[in-house]
């Protein structure tokens, strides 16, 4: 698989995540971790990991920018939705714990983990 190809299948299983993030925020009874205020951890980490996926495989500062806007407007829109399921909740709280998580995930793909995708590729390259 080429360099490009890794870095679209990157991408597609991105995108795949933010499917998984619209199902599990509109679903009735999502699973939950079993702590005070548990939720908050799972969107931390739920849009966390989204930033951080993306900004492996866009680089540049006004592409990541871009995402993080992207991420944050989605927490916000998916909260006014659950709060017209009538199965769940509309929470402040809950859009800043997802712009937390962006934070964090911008972060980490700053720091030592910067280069995870290109480590990975090269993995991937000499694997096969």
């Amino acid at each position: 698989m080429t360099q490009r190809g890794v870095r679209n299948a990157w991408i597609a299983i991105g995108w795949f995540g933010v499917a998984m993030v619209i199902v599990l925020s509109l679903i009735p009874s999502p699973p939950t971790l079993p702590v005070e205020q548990g939720d908050k951890f799972e969107h931390v980490a739920a849009y966390g990991s989204l930033m951080f996926w993306f900004a492996q495989a866009y680089l540049r500062w006004n592409e990541r920018r871009w995402i993080a806007a992207a991420l944050v407007a989605l927490g916000i829109g998916l909260e006014y939705v659950q709060g017209w399921t009538g199965w769940r909740d509309f929470s402040y709280a809950d859009m800043a714990a997802d712009a937390i998580g962006v934070a964090l995930g911008w972060l980490v793909a700053r720091g030592a983990l910067a280069n995870f995708l290109a480590c990975a590729t090269r993995w991937f390259a000499r694997a096969h």
